[in-house]
């Protein structure tokens, strides 16, 4: 069974983010800290912390469970 999960976001996501920042939305989604995404992507914790700030910016979000949620939108 599968389920298909819509933000007002997810359309437009896609483009918009560049390759890093798609790569750390990944890992916050499966449930990595800022710490552990940055060791994963060989960076530092204010670097994947930046990353997140403009995806949040780029996709007016506030959370990370909206964050969790388009990232499932997009099939990351």
């Amino acid at each position: 069974m599968s389920f298909a999960i819509t933000t007002p976001h997810a359309e437009a996501a896609a483009p918009a983010l560049a390759p890093r920042e798609r790569e750390t939305l990944q890992h916050i989604a499966r449930g990595c800290t800022y710490l552990q995404a940055a060791r994963l992507m060989g960076l530092s914790k204010h670097t994947v912390d930046a990353y997140l700030r403009r995806i949040r910016a780029k996709l007016d979000i506030n959370s990370t469970a909206e964050l969790t949620r388009t990232a499932i939108a997009l099939g990351l």
